[in-house]
């Protein structure tokens, strides 16, 4: 198989098409996040974005946006703040994803979570989590009667936290769109506050970030786009969620809520919201994404198997990632305290790494948070 690497703007209408169709699988999309227009939208920001075509006898096979190797590490594009990843391709193809990784010029990608249809790729993933699926198709009626018939308490329970909250500051209510971005504002404080307190790499320091949603933003209401969401209880906002929207697919993204008001489950009422009125928005399925979040047994139609971890081959980058595993490992016989250091500072530098793929900038935010 050959690969070809081009920047993003090379593209011609014929493969793009070619990729929003292969990006649909049986004519259902997978995720946004594997759309050509979000891959756009982040090239729009960082001049690091590529795509490597893959071709074969027949012709093209797949596409893979990614960004270029930084420090030898490849990540595939927005990662890792893309919630779906890997390789769009032509149904039935198979991919040497080793070959591709040469083919793009380092020895190691690096991926959080890949889409892996075919089994995924079990000798480079280090976890497989499933991304959780809200399937609205024959409306949300259906769904919660379903829902409640399996998890009859939990609902129970969240009905009487609304009932609660409607007694104590009013009607609650869910408002779909945000054309003034207070909502959003709002969210975005609460998040900061949030990646402050637990000690994580705040995501809306990073300027790319902030022009990627801003875009997704503008666009909201096209078929393609951002869209925010928002809990109130009476006059008083209580949770703001912002996902991303691809066609008939909503995939939940950045959600946060007033930590005054947890007693009442505000992210939860808010979820419930959104699934009443998905229908009218044109939406037949929400996805929850990856991680083992407790209340989503609850709502999971179904999950979909998504990787994490590294693929490595012979290199000078495959060869640094080994050397740091091995120096974690060294590190295990020492008191716990210093044993976790090593761990620590390289998981922050390898997710600063990721965000800000130019060094000064990598620098500074790095010195930022491990300064927390």
């Amino acid at each position: 198989m050959r690969t070809r690497i081009v920047s993003i703007e090379d593209m011609s209408a014929a493969e793009i098409v070619l990729w929003n169709d292969w990006a649909c699988q049986d004519g259902q999309l997978v995720s946004p996040y594997l759309r050509f227009e979000f891959a756009e939208i982040v090239a729009r920001t960082r001049q690091d974005v590529r795509v490597a075509i893959l071709e074969d006898e027949t012709g093209i096979a797949g596409f893979f946006p990614h960004h270029a190797p930084c420090g030898g590490i490849i990540r595939p594009v927005g990662a890792p703040m893309s919630d779906y990843q890997g390789i769009v391709g032509r149904p039935g193809a198979r991919f040497d994803v080793g070959q591709l990784v040469r083919a793009c010029g380092t020895s190691a990608l690096v991926f959080d979570n890949w889409h892996c249809p075919k089994g995924g790729l079990p000798r480079s993933r280090q976890e497989r989590d499933g991304s959780v699926v809200v399937d609205l198709k024959h409306g949300a009626e259906a769904y919660f009667a379903e829902r409640r018939s399996l998890h009859k308490d939990h609902f129970k329970k969240t009905a009487r936290r609304q009932r609660a909250a409607e007694r104590d500051f009013g009607p609650v209510r869910v408002e779909l769109g945000d054309p003034k971005g207070e909502a959003f504002a709002q969210l975005q404080a609460w998040k900061s506050e949030q990646y402050v307190t637990t000690g994580k790499l705040d995501v809306f320091s990073i300027g790319w970030v902030q022009d990627v949603l801003r875009d997704l933003r503008r666009r909201e209401g096209q078929e393609f786009s951002g869209l925010t969401a928002a809990l109130w209880f009476g006059d008083r906002l209580a949770a703001v969620e912002f996902g991303l929207v691809g066609g008939d697919v909503y995939h939940s993204w950045f959600p946060a809520y007033d930590p005054e008001l947890a007693k009442y489950s505000p992210g939860l009422l808010l979820l419930h919201g959104l699934f009443e009125q998905a229908h009218e928005r044109g939406l037949s399925r929400i996805d929850l994404g990856r991680g083992g979040a407790h209340y989503k047994k609850y709502y999971a139609s179904y999950e979909i198997p998504l990787d994490q971890g590294r693929l490595l081959v012979p290199g000078l980058a495959s060869a640094g990632i080994l050397s740091w595993e091995m120096t974690e490992r060294l590190a295990g016989v020492m008191p716990d305290r210093l044993a976790s250091l090593p761990v620590r500072l390289r998981r922050r530098w390898s997710q600063v790494s990721a965000f800000q793929p130019r060094l000064a900038p990598r620098l500074a935010s790095f010195t930022a948070s491990i300064s927390l």
